[in-house]
């Protein structure tokens, strides 16, 4: 986590030597011009798909509940402000939520005109996106997409936390990112929401293609370095200085995101 340097204490302690005559004007001033300015307040997320709705044919990997304990580990490893989560189960993203502390909201994929129950085992609910984040959620908003291929609707999520972020996700459709394709079109659809955004914005998700659907104002990050499944899982935002590390993982076909930002002033 990037955080901010004590500068304030080092300013003081060269005024009290400048005061004792242990340092001349002139290099005091150099010393404290010296000094790095204070850093933007850090802002870090995590993504992961996981897997779990239990009709998948790398569900057998997840070992449930392996992979509930694997994303509380990787949260509070990480210590992040935001996480989103993609084919996940409501009644897991709860029990998340209840074991980390965090605030939570669920977008339900509708599969075949109706939402989708998860099994294997049964009772966790119904399969969609979700978005989890350490500060109160002050609004959030779903909505779907105007195509998508298949019979599995796709859906966009966006939370506004009480810190004046925005963080979003989605699961684009599989078929290819050729123009005119499900794909593109949710693409083209996520670049516009993404530019509407008036307050700070991150957003992480599996684009299933490789080409960039982020607005011309935002960075792009790729785990095209990933080990499974590279390069069709995006991060995108406005955030200043971002980095993307990348974990390999053991319950799920594609491996973690970590981003890690600062907040810009």
């Amino acid at each position: 986590m990037i955080r901010p340097l004590p500068t304030r204490p080092r300013a003081v302690l060269l005024g009290c030597l400048l005061v004792a005559g242990l340092l001349v004007p002139g290099v005091a001033a150099s010393a404290a011009q010296a000094q790095p300015r204070e850093g933007r307040p850090p802002y870090s997320l995590l993504h992961m798909n996981v897997c779990s709705s239990g009709y998948a044919g790398c569900y057998p990997r997840t070992e449930y509940p392996a992979i509930v304990d694997e994303v509380v580990e990787r949260i509070r490893a990480n210590d992040v402000n935001a996480v989103t989560l993609n084919e996940a189960c409501s009644g897991d993203v709860a029990a998340v939520a209840a074991r980390t502390g965090y605030h939570f909201r669920f977008a339900t994929v509708v599969y075949r005109g109706a939402p989708l129950a998860c099994k294997s085992p049964e009772g966790r609910g119904v399969f969609g996106n979700a978005v989890l984040v350490k500060e109160a959620i002050r609004a959030s908003e779903d909505a779907p997409f105007s195509v998508f291929n298949g019979v599995e609707q796709r859906r966009w999520l966006c939370v506004t936390t009480a810190r004046g972020v925005d963080v979003c996700t989605t699961h684009l459709s599989t078929g290819g990112e050729a123009p005119g394709s499900a794909n593109s079109v949710q693409c083209a659809e996520l670049t516009a929401l993404l530019a509407s955004r008036v307050r700070p914005t991150v957003f992480a998700g599996d684009v299933n293609r490789r080409t960039s659907c982020a607005p011309p104002d935002h960075w792009t990050l790729t785990d095209a370095e990933a080990t499974q499944a590279p390069g069709i899982q995006h991060a995108y935002g406005d955030l200043a200085a971002p980095r993307l590390e990348i974990e390999p993982t053991t319950h799920t076909d594609h491996d973690a995101l970590v981003v890690r930002a600062g907040l810009r002033r």
